[in-house]
């Protein structure tokens, strides 16, 4: 029997305390919010002069239901030759956050969002990133406008970039829209009460389709690791939910993929140095090899993205229940993206992951400083200016951004598990059915099932009849531990 005893544990102080431990400042500097004053002061955002006006589009924005910094909106027409062009359009944060400035300085040294479950650590100020330079439905503002069309073979080309007004006519949620582009689901409300942008939102979709399927073509990985949110009561974390991807997820990576491919390819156009991301080519291929061995499959003794993606697409077929653990597997292998300086002219190693050689973050700039970096430089260009940043400066300004992104996976991994100790304490006693996930010299580690939550298994057996991952089993939980995050099972509730 589950003992039923919430556990109190203030998990937002302790959202705060680990930011801190791993080198972020969770609250804003005094200076920052003087700037932040005056420029509330000022009032919104003033668009330049001149910009195009496409705020007349049926533009649209799908993300998570909790978002409130909305980085980027979506609109897409289908062309005489069959072709469908897309155009994304980019929050303008730059127009407002002024480079060097206390509130840019401060961006510059989080230089990411950081998201914990219970509480959101902006890079930017909320003022800014959900007010004023976020595409709020129904606001007109400037943007960066990235466009490329999709031909039925899913390549993009006539790629370009400019500077227009935009505004977004509908405020989505990935889970409603996919289920209705899955046709699992009626329309969410929006949707089924505006034609135009039900026409809209089925168009991007094919367009997104004839994309990933060109993208797996050239060995892009198709990778599935489980993504989890708490449901919060108050303020107190009662439950995990797996967070599934869909149609709608896809539809918005394909295009966050192509656009940023775009800007990259923009940049080299130019012959100006940019910031770019990338996870280069696996070193530990003989693993990924040893593994996929393992499953009945050899892969070849070279690193080979297409080859990789052809086993994961039959192991996703064979054992769709193990393929979250084999994709966690295979990205742990991988090992983790960078952010690095590419020269004019000089080979960028591009995003093994993505099957893609050009890749720089240009759509999230509310919530990633090298997309504020990128926009800056993008705008000197339009202008025929000199460029905001030398080399050095990106290069130091990549280091630090790689540095931050650890530093915000660490966190974030956390609190994961301090939200799930929280929630699984008043269900110690109970029994799970289970998955072995790993072994190693520190123990045996499980998952459960529902909710998906990772413990260790406190009395695994040694020797003959040792598990081994993949291993099925129902496990007890006995304890919780929420301050250091720990979660203890025993096997088969002895």
């Amino acid at each position: 029997m589950a003992n039923g005893h919430p556990y109190h544990f203030n998990l937002v102080n302790e959202a705060h305390r680990v930011m801190e431990e791993h080198g972020f400042q969770p609250e804003f500097p005094s200076e920052a919010m003087e700037e932040l004053k005056g420029i509330l002061a000022t009032g919104r955002q003033k668009p330049a002069a001149g910009l195009k006006d496409l705020s007349g589009l049926p533009w649209s924005s799908i993300d998570n239901d909790t978002s409130r910094d909305l980085d980027q909106i979506e609109v897409a027409e289908r062309l005489s030759d069959g072709r469908i062009r897309v155009m994304i359009g980019v929050a303008d944060v730059d127009s407002l956050v002024r480079r060097g400035g206390p509130l840019d300085h401060h961006a510059q040294s989080e230089t990411t969002s950081v998201y914990t479950g219970v509480k959101v650590f902006p890079m930017l100020p909320t003022e800014l990133s959900e007010g004023m330079t976020s595409l709020n439905e129904g606001e007109e503002r400037a943007a960066l406008v990235i466009e490329f069309a999709v031909d039925e073979m899913g390549n993009c080309t006539d790629g370009k970039a400019s500077l227009a007004l935009v505004k977004n006519r509908a405020q989505l949620a990935y889970p409603s829209v996919g289920a209705w582009l899955e046709g699992q689901a009626a329309a969410p409300p929006k949707v089924a009460a505006d034609r135009e942008l039900a026409e809209q939102l089925k168009l991007q979709d094919e367009a997104a389709r004839r994309m990933l399927g060109a993208r797996f073509q050239h060995g892009a990985l198709d990778l599935e690791t489980i993504e989890t949110r708490p449901v919060m009561l108050a303020d107190q974390a009662v439950n995990i939910e797996r967070q599934l991807k869909n149609r709608a997820t896809s539809l918005i990576e394909e295009f966050m993929v192509a656009a940023n491919g775009v800007i990259a390819k923009t940049l080299d156009a130019a012959g100006v140095a940019s910031i770019r991301r990338i996870v280069r080519t696996p070193k530990r291929w003989d693993r990924i090899v040893e593994v996929a061995q393992g499953l009945g499959t050899t892969l070849p003794a070279q690193p080979d993205s297409k080859a990789l993606n052809d086993f994961l697409l039959q192991q996703k077929k064979i054992d769709p229940d193990h393929f979250p653990d084999l994709s966690l597997t295979v990205v742990k292998l991988m090992g983790p993206g960078e952010y690095v300086l590419v020269k004019p002219n000089e080979p960028s190693p591009g995003h093994f992951g993505l099957a893609v050689q050009d890749y720089t973050h240009s759509t999230a700039p509310n919530r990633r400083f090298p997309d504020v970096v990128t926009q800056r430089l993008l705008k000197a260009l339009f202008v025929q200016g000199p460029q905001p940043y030398s080399e050095g400066s990106l290069g130091s300004i990549a280091e630090r951004c790689t540095l931050m992104e650890d530093a915000a996976r660490k966190v974030e991994r956390e609190m994961q598990k301090r939200i799930a100790a929280v929630v699984l304490h008043p269900r110690i006693g109970q029994r799970f059915p289970a998955i072995v996930t790993g072994v190693n010299h520190y123990g045996t580690f499980v998952r459960t099932l529902e909710p998906h939550v990772e413990g260790m298994l406190m009395n695994a057996p040694k020797g003959r009849g040792a598990l081994d991952v993949g291993d099925r089993l129902t496990v007890k939980l006995v304890a919780t531990d929420p301050e250091r995050g720990f979660i203890d099972f025993e096997m088969n509730g002895h």
